[in-house]
C-alpha cells in the first residue's frame, strides 16, 4: 500500500503569501471558515488593501518629502535661537528698567523709515527684545521686515525679514515643509500628503487589526502591539510596519486633520465650514463710534504720536489684565481702535485681547479666551500642537518621533514591495500587483468607495482626484490580468 504524504504550509509560509494574512490562507483551505466570515469584509478587504497598496506606492515619496522636512521643522527653534541670539536676546543690566515703550518704537522708525509700522511686540522677557514689525517695499508677499531694539536703551540690535513671529532660519524651514519653496504649485504636494495620510492609517489599521485578530486576547495583544525581533523576510518588515503604525496612528490622524487647515484647497472648505458654523477665532470690534473720532489718526499722524499712543495702549492693556507678551497692532485707517492680543502659544494658551480708542484710551471692545467657542479653542490647540508650540520641548519630541516613525513605515512599506517581486516566471505576481494578487473586489465595494471618493472629494478634491485614479489604474490592471493569475 502506497504510503500518501500530506504536506502542511507552515506559518511563515502563511505569513509571506501575497493574499495577505494566515488567516486568509486557512480559509481558502478550508469552505467553512471562508462562508463563515462576514461577506461585506470578503468584498471590501481585497479593494481595501489595493486603495492602501496603491496610496502608499505612488503617495509615499510625497509623506517621505512632508515626514522629512517636518523633521527638519522640529530643530528650527533651537537653530533660531543659535543663529538669531543677538536679535532675541540682550544683557540685562543689574537693576536696569525698560525705557519707555514710545522711545523704542521712535528708534525703530528712525532705522527704517521707509516701512510703515504695522505691529509691535514689546520684550516679553526680561532678556528678551521688542520687535517692531514693519510693512516694506521689496519683502515677499506675507512677509515683513521687524527691527529688534534693546529695551534697556532702544539701541537696535538688528533689522530682519521675518514671517509672521518667525525669523529667517525658522521662516526657511517652515516654508521648506508646506510649499518646498515652490509656492502656490508646492502646496499641492502637501495637500496630497495631508489627505491620503489619514486614509493610509485608517486602512493600514483595519488591515492590521483583521490580520491579528484571531486567537486568545493576550495573543492578538502582543501580535498588534509589539514587532517582531527575530526572523527574516516579508513578514518581520510588514510585523515592524504593522505596529509601529498602530501605535503612531492617533497622532498621524491629527497631524493629517491639522495639516488639511493649512492647505490650498481643503484648507480653504474648512474656512468656509467655520465661518458657517461659528467656530472661526473671534476678534474684536475695532470701529469707534461716531462721537469718539478724532480729527486726526495717531498711527498715520506722525512718528512722536505713533510711538506716544503705542505706549499708551500698552498701559491701558496691562490695567486690564493683559500680561506679556503681547502684540500691539496700529489702526490702519482713523476711526478704527487699535487692537492689543497676547500672543502666548504654550500651554496654558493666552489669546485675550482688547480694542482702545487710540485718542481717548478708552477699551471699546475685549474678548477673553475663556469666551472662545470651544470649537475655536481646540482649533487653536491643534494648530499650535502641529507646530510645535503647545507644549514646547515635549511637543517637539512627540512631533520628531512621528516624523521617524513616518519615515520608518514608508521605508519600510516599499521594502515589502520590494520582497514581493516574483522568485519565479509567470504566473507569480509581479512586484507592481496588490497584495492578494488578482482576488478582486466586488462590485458593492468598488461603488461604495467611489461613492465615498466623490462625497469626501468635494471637500478634499486632491484626495478626490486621486483616489479616483487609483481606482481607474487598479480596474485597467484588472482587465489585463487574467482571473486566476497569481
Amino acid at each position: 500500500m502506497s504510503e500518501i504524504t500530506v504536506s502542511v504550509p507552515d506559518r511563515e509560509a502563511f505569513d509571506n503569501r501575497d493574499g495577505g494574512d494566515d488567516r486568509d490562507g486557512r480559509d481558502e483551505l478550508d469552505p467553512t471558515r471562508r462562508t463563515a466570515r462576514a461577506w461585506w469584509w470578503r468584498e471590501l478587504r481585497p479593494l481595501l488593501m489595493r486603495v492602501h497598496f496603491y496610496a502608499g506606492l505612488f503617495v509615499g515619496p510625497f509623506l517621505l518629502v512632508a515626514a522629512v522636512t517636518g523633521l527638519l521643522y522640529t530643530l528650527s527653534p533651537q537653530l533660531e535661537q543659535l543663529v538669531h541670539h543677538d536679535q532675541l536676546h540682550v544683557p540685562v543690566p543689574p537693576g536696569a528698567t525698560p525705557v519707555p515703550l514710545a522711545r523704542q518704537v521712535s528708534a525703530a522708525i528712525a532705522a527704517l523709515p521707509e516701512g510703515t509700522v504695522s505691529a509691535i511686540r514689546p520684550a516679553g522677557t526680561a532678556d528678551g527684545t521688542t520687535r517692531v514689525i514693519f510693512d516694506a517695499p521689496g519683502v515677499p508677499e506675507d512677509y515683513s521686515r521687524t527691527v529688534f531694539l534693546d529695551p534697556y536703551n532702544a539701541q537696535v540690535r538688528g533689522i530682519l525679514t521675518t514671517y509672521g513671529e518667525w525669523l529667517p532660519v525658522r521662516a526657511w524651514f517652515d516654508e521648506l515643509h508646506r510649499t518646498l519653496h515652490l509656492g502656490a504649485v508646492g502646496r499641492v504636494y502637501t495637500e496630497l500628503a495631508a489627505s491620503w495620510l489619514w486614509v493610509l492609517t485608517l486602512s493600514g489599521l483595519t488591515i492590521w487589526v483583521a490580520r491579528v485578530r484571531r486567537g486568545r486576547r493576550a495573543r492578538r495583544l502582543r501580535l498588534a502591539v509589539t514587532p517582531r525581533l527575530r526572523g527574516a523576510g516579508r513578514a518581520r518588515v510588514r510585523s515592524w510596519h504593522g505596529a509601529v503604525g498602530l501605535w503612531a496612528a492617533v497622532g498621524l490622524l491629527f497631524l493629517s486633520a491639522t495639516g488639511l487647515t493649512w492647505s490650498q484647497f481643503a484648507g480653504t472648505n474648512v474656512d468656509s465650514v467655520r465661518a458657517a458654523l461659528h467656530w472661526s477665532s473671534p476678534s474684536v470690534h475695532t470701529t469707534l463710534p461716531a462721537d469718539q473720532l478724532a480729527p486726526t489718526n495717531p498711527a498715520t499722524s506722525g512718528t512722536a504720536d505713533l510711538a506716544a499712543t503705542a505706549g499708551r495702549v500698552l498701559a491701558v492693556a496691562r490695567e486690564h489684565g493683559l500680561s506679556d507678551p503681547v502684540e500691539i497692532t496700529p489702526a490702519t485707517r482713523p476711526g478704527r481702535a487699535w487692537v492689543i492680543t497676547q500672543t502666548k502659544r504654550s500651554w496654558p494658551e493666552k489669546h485675550d485681547s482688547l480694542a482702545i480708542d487710540p485718542a481717548t484710551g478708552t477699551v471699546v471692545d475685549q474678548i477673553r479666551f475663556a469666551d472662545w467657542p470651544l470649537a475655536a479653542k481646540l482649533a487653536r490647540w491643534g494648530v499650535d500642537a502641529h507646530m510645535g508650540l503647545l507644549f514646547g520641548l515635549a511637543s517637539q519630541l512627540a512631533l520628531a518621533a512621528l516624523a521617524l516613525g513616518l519615515i520608518s513605515m514608508v521605508a519600510w512599506g516599499y521594502r515589502m514591495w520590494w520582497l514581493r517581486r516574483p522568485a519565479r516566471p509567470a504566473p507569480a505576481p509581479a512586484p507592481t500587483d496588490p497584495p492578494g494578487g488578482t482576488r478582486r473586489p466586488g462590485f458593492g465595494a468598488i461603488a461604495l468607495v467611489g461613492a465615498v471618493a466623490i462625497a469626501v472629494g468635494i471637500f478634499l478634491p486632491v484626495f478626490g482626484v486621486s483616489l479616483l485614479l487609483f481606482l481607474l489604474v487598479d480596474a485597467v490592471r484588472a482587465q489585463r490580468t487574467p482571473v486566476g493569475a497569481g
